[in-house]
């Protein structure tokens, strides 16, 4: 269980894809990066409180179960890896050579990501709902749906309690406790 404090911050993470390339523009690879988030958030121990998977970037709130390195580790790392994978896969070589990178000792060729990500502390439960609705509302701002619960790839659904069964990825709500009544 989450109280958001000083003491047991949650964390807002920003993720931005290599040169600003819209590489999660299609379903399949948006679905590919829900998969992925679900699966980092499984390995890695913590909680997805909200998201949303832009074009070119992915905002996610996370719970303070593990240093925001180490969360940026495994949803940087596991996405990379799937959506390298799938490119590979259905030779999608122009996308490929858009993140070629020098090669590096560890013999990583490709580059899915910007190296500086964005790691913001939230310490209140005020500061927690306005990154939660500043994510759920990305979509709207950037024109890609007039109402944020039509987006798909968002927690927006889930804040609102109206999943869909089908429901990319679900939220961990009932594990934040809430010190103020909602």
């Amino acid at each position: 269980m989450v109280t958001i404090s000083k003491d047991t911050p949650c964390f807002y993470l920003t993720a931005v894809a290599r040169n600003r390339l819209p590489a999660f523009r299609t379903e399949a690879l948006k679905r590919i990066v829900t998969n992925a988030l679900d699966e980092a958030r499984r390995s890695g121990g913590f909680a997805i409180f909200a998201y949303v998977i832009m074009p070119n970037h992915l905002h996610v709130v996370t719970d303070g179960a593990c240093k925001p390195s180490d969360v940026l580790r495994f949803v940087k790392g596991i996405v990379s890896r799937r959506v390298i994978a799938y490119l590979k896969e259905g030779n999608f070589h122009g996308s490929l050579e858009k993140l070629r990178h020098q090669e590096t000792g560890r013999g990583h060729v490709y580059s899915l990501w910007e190296h500086h990500s964005n790691v913001m502390l939230l310490t209140s439960e005020a500061v927690f709902m306005q990154r939660v609705n500043y994510i759920n509302q990305n979509p709207v701002r950037d024109g890609l749906v007039e109402r944020a619960e039509d987006y798909r790839w968002s927690s927006a659904r889930c804040w609102a309690r109206r999943t869909v069964e089908d429901e990319p990825l679900r939220m961990d709500l009932d594990r934040i406790v809430w010190r103020k009544p909602r």
